[in-house]
């Protein structure tokens, strides 16, 4: 395994409409200190990578003591997954790259506080997570992002790209929203169709190609990405187990086996052997009309 995932908790200072782990907060709050030590341990076993998720794990009480234990298991590269909240504080962020954080993801949703705020149902977070992203940067770390592909802010990408850029962020990806949790919940008001927000995701990704920037799009098919292959995330994507609920021995196999569908029609498509399809909730709900299978090698950008 390349990398482990650990979730340490589903609270979060976030109320996201689009959150994949829904009413994981109220089913089963904040994993237990004591608990989490130990899963670090037999995590170890697994990989020299480690990305620590939630909910929101920077509001976790002992957050910093994982960390530290993280760095002193051995692990090199080590990934805080976050909203990006508390690191407004530049405190904080010394805090967590002395106890050996080495990489950070932060969320940002929208171009401005009125577009990421709705979508957070959080007021300031906007503000508070383009500070986080401006410490961290003065603070010589590696920062990348993840913007959440919905119906409110597919048309912004675009801009979405051009601050991010401004930012100067090493990576950033966008990626498609899973229908699960509270998307599920909110679906048409937060799940657009792929065929609707595919050219602003390009339109995006390219102003981050011309900027010299590292860029991905995840959970979308090939089929819409034409031009854009290689910005594929799931072809770079490291093997990954997650230490969730459940564990998840390998979130590749889930992705494909469980997680997304694909049509009759994707067999004669050549790009076949290398695509996941999309979320399998995604065609329950709309269908499958959009998807056109590609039919002959096309020009990659």
């Amino acid at each position: 395994m390349e990398k482990v995932d650990v979730k340490c908790g589903f609270t979060c200072n976030n109320r996201c409409r689009f959150c994949v782990q829904g009413d994981k907060r109220e089913q089963y709050g904040d994993i237990p200190t004591d608990q989490l030590l130990k899963t670090l341990e037999t995590a170890r076993k697994d990989a020299d990578s480690i990305v620590f998720t939630g909910g929101e794990v920077t509001i976790k009480k002992d957050f910093i003591l994982l960390v530290k234990q993280a760095a002193e298991l051995g692990f090199e590269h080590i990934q805080i997954q976050t909203n990006g909240r508390m690191f407004s504080s530049r405190t904080f962020c010394e805090e967590t790259i002395r106890a050996g954080a080495n990489d950070f993801s932060l969320a940002l949703h929208g171009h401005v506080p009125a577009l990421h705020d709705y979508l957070t149902r959080a007021g300031g977070s906007f503000y508070q997570t383009v500070k986080g992203i401006r410490n961290l940067k003065d603070l010589g770390q590696r920062v990348g992002t993840n913007t959440v592909i919905t119906r409110p802010n597919y048309r912004n990408l675009p801009a979405v790209a051009r601050l991010l850029i401004h930012l100067g962020v090493d990576q950033f990806q966008f990626a498609f929203v899973h229908p699960l949790g509270s998307a599920m919940t909110h679906f048409e008001g937060i799940v657009p169709r792929l065929s609707l927000a595919a050219p602003y995701v390009k339109a995006g990704l390219a102003k981050g190609l011309r900027a010299g920037k590292a860029v991905m799009t995840e959970a979308i098919p090939y089929c819409f990405m034409t031009g854009f292959f290689p910005c594929i995330a799931e072809q770079r994507m490291p093997r990954t187990k997650i230490f969730d609920v459940h564990i998840v021995p390998d979130f590749t196999a889930y992705r494909i086996e469980e997680g997304k569908a694909k049509s009759r029609e994707c067999a004669a498509c050549i790009h076949d052997s290398v695509c996941e399809g999309p979320w399998k909730e995604y065609p329950e709900h709309y269908g499958w009309d959009e998807f056109r299978p590609v039919l002959q090698i096309e020009a990659t950008g």
